[in-house]
């Protein structure tokens, strides 16, 4: 098919990308000429493992082509696929004017029927005012084209997009009628040998669906990290706890990793989206709104680990932080958490110096304001004189770190680990301070409290 693709974010560029691979002549649209000079550049904006790699071969096979016309891209193609932001608003509503005014353009350049296919995260009822406004303009420029309107939320792990693109678990697809779902078939049979993994719904419960799965995972990640903190104060062992859980086929292992609280571009927002939505209709999802407190506070709780090992007196003291990224296999630090944890310990009067792979351009952005934060592309080179080693991203190279080069670069041999890579029992034979997620080694006041806990049952019984 000729597809065009409005807008080169993360969204969009890997999937007409992915489209492209695929054999569909693709033509990626951005109103960002510089973005777009650098991807005929075969330069990626955003950190993705493989990504420029599939851009240069389908470009170099003239399957992929970039523009900052949007009219041509309006009018070469056949299916236009929206893929632009959809950002919080202050409120916690989805701005949604970046979709309204590529519907807009569609209307204005529309020059035939077209098949308009919506992958931003739109709350349940876009598709339907993406409609009306195409059709508003048609009228008004005199044309009747015929719109068809389809609903294709993306599933796309940052870090793993690639894969999920080209060889999806699931898609997800709106539609109104057996023509326009034929349409969507044939165009998804080249990434799906299984077609009963194509799933054709409405389009309200399509649009529903996206909120629903990243509200779903967002919520397992925040239950994890309640209990993460009961486990700390008795004595029991979160990553057990998971395991044990996760061997339930009801439940599964996947998302039961407890941590510092969940970021990116999607799970915060789409949690707010879709509480603001349950408010217009005069609903209160109670649920999701514990989840996003208590993602709120487990920033705090990981802070407060910090704070209390040094008898509250951070001012002057040196922080070791690896890991910017939200998660590994990114540069994104959209809602990252360790941009919370810099706040706070500048706030309380500590420096920081802060290593990550890949996310070292986009912090330097984001905090060249700030003089007590340095950024090293060294890991080993943040802890030079550093009061102690926090860690916030599971990067694989700070998973195999020589733990003894960490423990002679630190001034105290003190490990805030925010993601659980190292086994307590190791980092105690080095002689490590470990203080880590979800278990009780490293905070004796913890310790005493799970110790009297049983004699405190054992008498309730007893009396």
């Amino acid at each position: 098919m000729r597809i065009s693709v409005i807008g080169t974010g993360y969204v969009g560029l890997v999937t007409g990308t992915c489209f492209a691979e695929k054999g569909n002549q693709v033509l990626c649209a951005d109103i960002d000429a510089t973005r777009i000079e650098k991807l005929n550049q075969g330069i990626a904006p955003f950190y993705e493992p493989g990504l420029e790699e599939l851009i240069k071969k389908n470009a170099s096979k003239k399957r992929l082509h970039f523009t900052a016309n949007i009219q041509e891209a309006m009018e070469s193609a056949e299916m236009l696929m929206i893929a632009v932001g959809t950002p919080s608003d202050l409120d916690g509503s989805t701005d949604l004017s970046y979709v309204m005014s590529v519907a807009e353009s569609i209307g204005q350049h529309m020059n035939a029927d077209k098949y308009v296919v919506v992958k931003s995260t739109v709350p349940v009822g876009t598709c339907e005012a993406v409609r009306n406004v195409i059709e508003r303009v048609l009228r008004a420029r005199g044309v009747n084209y015929k719109v068809q309107i389809v609903s294709n939320p993306e599933f796309l792990r940052e870090g793993a997009a690639l894969e999920d693109c080209l060889y999806p678990p699931r898609v997800i697809v709106g539609v109104e009628n057996d023509e326009t779902q034929q349409v969507m078939l044939n165009l998804y049979r080249p990434f799906v040998e299984d077609t009963s993994k194509i799933l054709f719904v409405d389009i309200f419960s399509s649009e529903m669906t996206k909120y629903a799965a990243n509200a779903m995972l967002a919520t397992r990640i925040s239950f994890m990290n309640e209990l993460s903190r009961i486990c700390e104060v008795t004595g029991a062992n979160i990553d057990l706890v998971k395991k044990g859980m996760g061997m339930d086929p009801r439940i599964g292992p996947h998302f039961l990793n407890a941590g510092v609280g969940y970021g990116g571009s999607c799970f915060p927002k789409d949690v707010k989206a879709l509480i603001k939505t349950a408010r217009n209709i005069g609903s209160e999802l109670s649920i999701l709104q514990a989840v996003e407190e208590v993602n709120q506070q487990q920033h705090d709780h990981f802070f407060k680990k910090v704070q209390d090992y040094f008898k509250g007196q951070l001012e002057g003291k040196t922080i070791a932080m690896w890991g910017l990224a939200f998660k590994p296999g990114t540069d994104d630090l959209r809602e990252a958490p360790a941009l919370r944890l810099i706040e706070k310990f500048l706030y309380y009067g500590a420096r920081v110096k802060a290593a990550d792979p890949i996310a070292l351009e986009g912090a330097r952005k984001l905090l060249s304001f700030e003089s007590r934060v340095e950024l090293f592309d060294s890991f080993y080179e943040a802890l030079n004189g550093a009061d102690a080693l926090v860690i916030v991203t599971e990067w694989p190279e700070f998973k195999g770190a020589d733990l003894n080069q960490v423990k002679a670069s630190l001034k105290n041999s003190v490990i805030f680990d925010g993601r659980n890579i190292f086994l307590p029992s190791e980092m105690e034979e080095l002689g490590f301070d470990y203080i880590s997620i979800g278990k009780e080694m490293g905070l004796g006041l913890q310790k005493q409290t799970a110790i009297l806990q049983p004699q405190q049952i054992t008498n309730q019984w007893i009396n």
